[in-house]
């Protein structure tokens, strides 16, 4: 029958919606409108007065209206998913321009004026061309470029051993060398710690914040994030601080050694 076969093809439309994560939710609320005004059309067309040799199955209206009522339960819950990941993205870019801004107070010869408007987190970025890889340098699913893991082993080591001016020099060339490569985001957090090793916080506190706003998921989020709060108090911004090392726990909350840190540095500040 047609109706059945109508019925069949919204059942089937909306199933995999909850597997669709290739489409952004704008196309799954507009996919869900759609269906709810070829919802609409049914119901009308079993509201005809006029006489008819089809014999609807039991129950569909019943069924076209517990149909219509999910359609509209999806839709609110797509729209409250959608404004909440909104609201996140801008608060946390609002979050990373003060940051910016205070550290730009703080360093002789910034141009507050220059910094311009931070993008929304997870926005789209300028693409990085990618190092030349080779085949025999991959690990697992990261891709290393030619002499890439040896250079920043070798950064490392001066790191370990305390000779900061080397180690913060090597990571520095390390960065320019391997621009945006898998291990950005460590060399970023490797070099504060040895730009704080020469006394040089408030260079150590922007690596940190260019390491959590760059690269929010990587592995050293966590670090660089409970680092740049340290930084900021060490500075004299003890409440920004206290607000940063409070945001550990939140957005890492599974990184048990980062939350620890945190809380120990929140305690020294007498964060409230």
């Amino acid at each position: 029958m047609r109706l059945a076969a109508i019925l069949l093809s919204c059942a089937i439309a909306v199933a995999p919606l909850g597997v669709r994560a290739q489409e952004t939710l704008a196309d799954i609320r507009q996919d869900l409108s759609v269906l709810s005004v070829e919802v609409q059309k049914l119901k009308r067309e079993l509201s005809t007065t006029g006489g008819t040799s089809i014999v609807l199955p039991s129950g569909a209206l019943d069924r076209i209206n517990a149909i219509e009522a999910e359609l509209q339960r999806l839709t609110a819950k797509t729209e409250e998913l959608e404004f909440r990941v909104s609201s996140v993205a801008e608060d946390g870019a609002q979050r990373v321009g003060d940051l910016e801004f205070r550290l730009c107070e703080l360093e002789q010869g910034c141009d507050i004026g220059a910094l311009g408007k931070t993008p929304t987190l997870g926005g789209e970025t300028a693409a990085v061309a990618p190092p030349v890889v080779s085949p025999a340098s991959q690990t697992g699913n990261t891709e290393l470029a030619v002499g890439e893991e040896t250079d920043f082993r070798r950064a490392g080591e001066a790191l370990a051993q305390g000779d900061f001016q080397s180690a913060a020099e090597q990571f520095a060339t390390f960065r320019q060398t391997y621009p945006g490569g898998p291990l950005e985001a460590q060399a970023l957090v490797a070099e504060g710690r040895a730009l704080e090793g020469l006394g040089n916080t408030r260079d150590a506190a922007r690596r940190y914040l260019d390491a959590y706003a760059g690269y929010p998921d990587d592995a050293a989020g966590p670090e660089a994030l409970w680092r740049l709060g340290v930084a900021l108090g060490t500075l004299g911004n003890v409440s920004e601080a206290c607000v940063t090392l409070s945001e550990v726990a939140g957005r890492y909350p599974g990184s048990s050694d980062a939350i620890a840190e945190a809380n120990a540095a929140k305690a020294r500040f007498n964060c409230q």
